[in-house]
């Protein structure tokens, strides 16, 4: 087994055929075809379907571990031609959607100013999404929301966020500043799925004070889930930083007593240690999140 195979088996599963992998590789059908007939017989299993050109599930398992063993030399690559003033290499970083809004714009712009040879790639998705793909290896990084319980990972606090209750105009509740979560009992909301993060804080907090969560809907996707609200779909309850000021579109943030905030952190495997990119990213972002902070804005420094 070499490089040049699992480089190759990478190129199948990007490009979706020998020969379009060939292209990409600069080289001839044939020898991609030697490269995975190869790769297949020493490890003794079909790697990939020759009727469909699909992987096999055999072939899904060894490209995971390729795509994990071709990062890692990439990360070999750049610690070593980076230095303590001129960082180099690919950070592949996970982002949930409501700080990528806000966060990645002001941090993309301070990493093209300070590490002009650092690449970062942005993958945006929930926690329970993007979870797995550290885990894997296939990100370096990312920012989620807590809890995370995996052995395997180093969390550290970012910030705490506020919970706020988002309103269409014309419901009950949005003229009032502050409700209690006792307020919300028996009222239809827009909420997130059953096993989501958000979900499970508010079925914790609504279960202490013997509140009935009433579902009028359930969406998998936080910004959409505000943007139903805004649009008078119903209220539902978000971060605080999930729209912006121009977003809300006469919609109300009223502040809820009785729920936690959500801690939102920086998420990493334990081994191995983090290039000098993906630092140096880290070091970016946390100015960035540290001169956001606002609790004006629901943002709090996170408290141990």
């Amino acid at each position: 087994m070499d490089l040049r195979q699992l480089n190759t088996l990478i190129a199948i599963a990007d490009h979706g055929s020998f020969s379009a992998a060939a292209r990409s590789l600069y080289t001839v059908q044939s020898n991609v075809s030697a490269h995975i007939s190869r790769l297949e017989k020493e490890l003794g299993v079909t790697l990939i379907d020759r009727q469909t050109g699909r992987m096999t599930e055999d072939g899904n398992r060894v490209l995971e571990r390729a795509r994990r063993i071709m990062h890692e030399m990439d990360d070999i690559r750049s610690d070593m031609e980076s230095n303590d003033h001129d960082v180099s290499g690919d950070v592949r970083l996970g982002v949930i959607g409501t700080i990528a809004r806000w966060a990645i714009p002001p941090m993309l712009r301070q990493m093209a100013q300070t590490h002009t040879r650092v690449h970062t790639v942005v993958t945006e998705g929930s926690s329970s999404a993007l979870v797995p793909n550290v885990v894997s290896s296939l990100l370096n990084a990312a920012i989620l929301h807590l809890p995370i319980d995996d052995p395997e990972l180093i969390v550290e606090p970012l910030f705490d966020e506020e919970l706020l209750l988002l309103a269409p105009p014309e419901h009950p509740l949005a003229q009032r500043e502050e409700v209690d979560i006792t307020d919300l009992d028996g009222v239809p909301l827009l909420l997130p799925p059953a096993g989501a993060g958000l979900r499970r804080i508010l079925e914790r907090s609504s279960l202490e004070r013997g509140v009935s969560l009433n579902s009028l809907a359930e969406v998998d996707s936080m910004r959409l889930l505000a943007a139903l609200a805004v649009d008078g779909h119903g209220a539902t309850i978000v971060p605080a930083t999930a729209l912006s000021e121009t977003e809300l579109a006469g919609a109300s943030m009223v502040h809820v007593s009785g729920l936690p905030r959500r801690r939102v952190a920086w998420v990493r495997r334990q081994r191995p240690n983090p290039s000098a990119a993906t630092r140096a990213v880290h070091d970016v972002i946390a100015d960035v999140i540290g001169q956001r902070i606002s609790e004006d804005q629901g943002l709090h420094h996170s408290e141990e």
